[in-house]
């Protein structure tokens, strides 16, 4: 789960990590009004989407009177920005941050990752702020400062000071700059966080240490011990059937293909999506039923399917263990007749009382295609949405 750049600066500012002044605002009246209350006379205005290089795509506007904080806000507002890590979709902007806007020296950039190749947490420290760190690996992977933290002990002083000395900064800042480092480390450990991105972290003149943007991502596994980071949710920047499928215990992720898939297990899913791909078709979405099928849930996996217009078929694949194949037919029936069926469906059970299954499935009068193993049902989907598109020509 990720959440917006204010709340992530909420979340290090209560870790003691120092931010610069700022307000969410929700209409160009409120921000013109968080400026105010802000004080000073140059302000940063930044559209709030769950997504990074905001600033080369117009989302950040500096201003220095309050008739530019308000004009930058109602430019923002109620549209898509569309940046390198949305996609062409973009994402829509509801809510802005107002910032003051300090001046500073230096830009650095400094990150947290769970590394779970080495099965720790590595800290990324650059003098090259700023900037995408896949640019940086690729143009000056020497600029790169790397930390992996022993996990029996945590990131120890001595660690965060050897990344403030290679950073360049001075004997004040190293100060500022060790307990930054330290603060922010143990908010992501903390927060059972995955990745947290500090970029730019700048040096003021002054020579205090700013986290002047802030990212992070959560392990939604964890979710339940993170009470207060679960509810900096906003589904407005998830996929609307990625957020009703949370809603209803379903692991959904929309794809780009043509064939809707309806499977149980997250490994059987992945199967399903290969063979569908090796059969010469594509898949729409992965959808984990889990182990729990029920009618119900099979019926809203159904909604969901079909509210991708670009499916011409849909796959049922079920193989039931903790299931049962008479209960996944019982929710496949249902469904069908409850929704619109316009595309083809093709039906592939096997395990727990298959046999009755497949009885239910033939005398449901429903005009639907059986098969009996994974690879038959992938190239009967795989045909029958090439028939769709013939037709539909």
């Amino acid at each position: 789960m990720d959440v917006h750049e204010y709340q992530a600066k909420e979340l290090l500012s209560g870790f003691g990590v120092a931010v610069a002044k700022g307000a969410v605002a929700f209409s160009p009246d409120q921000a013109v009004y968080a400026a105010t209350e802000l004080g000073g006379s140059y302000w940063a205005v930044k559209a709030q989407i769950h997504a990074g290089a905001r600033g080369k795509a117009g989302g950040i506007k500096l201003c220095r009177t309050y008739n530019e904080v308000r004009d930058a806000a109602k430019g923002m507002l109620g549209k898509k920005l569309v940046t390198k890590q949305t996609g062409p979709e973009g994402k829509p902007v509801q809510r802005v941050y107002i910032e003051v806007a300090d001046p500073f020296d230096r830009e650095l950039y400094l990150g947290y990752v769970l590394d779970r190749k080495a099965e720790r947490v590595r800290v990324i420290a650059s003098t090259e702020g700023g900037m995408e760190i896949e640019e940086i690996a690729e143009k000056n992977p020497e600029a790169l400062i790397q930390v992996v933290v022993e996990p029996a002990v945590g990131l120890q002083q001595f660690e965060a000071r050897e990344i403030a000395f290679r950073l360049g900064l001075n004997i004040k800042q190293v100060s500022a700059a060790v307990k930054t480092i330290m603060n922010a480390y143990r908010a992501f450990r903390d927060t059972d966080c995955q990745m947290l991105e500090i970029n730019p972290l700048v040096v003021t003149k002054d020579d205090r240490v700013l986290a002047l943007d802030a990212k992070m991502s959560f392990d939604d596994n964890a979710l339940f011990r993170r009470r207060n980071v679960a509810d900096m949710h906003d589904p407005s920047q998830s996929d609307p059937r990625e957020a009703q499928a949370a809603e209803h215990s379903l692991n959904y992720i929309g794809l780009e293909g043509e064939i809707g898939c309806i499977v149980n297990g997250a490994g059987l899913a992945m199967a399903t999506m290969d063979m569908i791909k090796h059969a010469g078709g594509s898949p729409a979405n992965f959808l984990d039923v889990g182990g729990g099928a029920s009618p119900e849930r099979v019926a809203t996996a159904f909604s969901l399917v079909l509210s991708d217009k670009n499916v011409k078929a849909i796959l049922v694949n079920i193989f039931a263990g903790i299931n049962r194949c008479d209960w996944v037919a019982q929710g496949v029936v249902q469904a069908a007749k409850e929704v619109d069926m316009k595309v083809p469906l093709i039906v592939r059970l096997a395990g727990t009382n298959v046999e009755a299954g497949k009885k239910i499935l033939s005398e449901s009068g429903l005009d639907l295609i059986t098969a009996d193993t994974l690879s038959e049902a992938a190239s009967k989907a795989v045909a029958a949405c090439q028939g769709v598109k013939k037709n539909a020509a």
